[in-house]
């Protein structure tokens, strides 16, 4: 049997869904009884190309935010130089989707010799 009570002593790493009422362990993204994001947002840093001088020292933060009824989902992007952000901007779910295509590898292109030879049916 599962405990998913909050308020013994074992539960110290517990805390209580938001959306169902049941005990969830804090290391979990989302509830296990009904599926619902634990975590308001979520936050990733990336690192500056290594081969821009220019950029040591600063950072792009990508923070998702799940949407709530006050808010809708949306991806925030900022230039963070040392302890400070620079700039901040923030996408809809769309156009995070539009940023992420891209910004993805391009697909591999056949040899030519290839594609010559489909197109001509040799």
């Amino acid at each position: 049997m599962v405990d998913r009570d909050t308020s013994g002593a074992d539960n110290e790493l517990v805390h209580t869904c938001r959306h169902c009422g049941n005990g969830v362990e804090d290391s979990f993204r989302f509830c296990p009884w009904c599926a619902v994001p634990q975590r308001s947002k979520l936050v990733e840093f990336f690192a500056p190309h290594p081969g821009m001088p220019g950029d040591a020292g600063k950072a792009l933060r990508v923070s998702r935010y799940f949407g709530s009824d006050e808010r809708p989902p949306q991806l925030r992007f900022s230039i963070w130089s040392g302890e400070s952000a620079d700039a901040a901007v923030s996408l809809s779910e769309e156009e995070a989707a539009r940023l992420a295509h891209f910004v993805a590898p391009p697909p591999a292109r056949r040899p030519l010799f290839d594609q010559l030879r489909d197109t001509l049916r040799l």
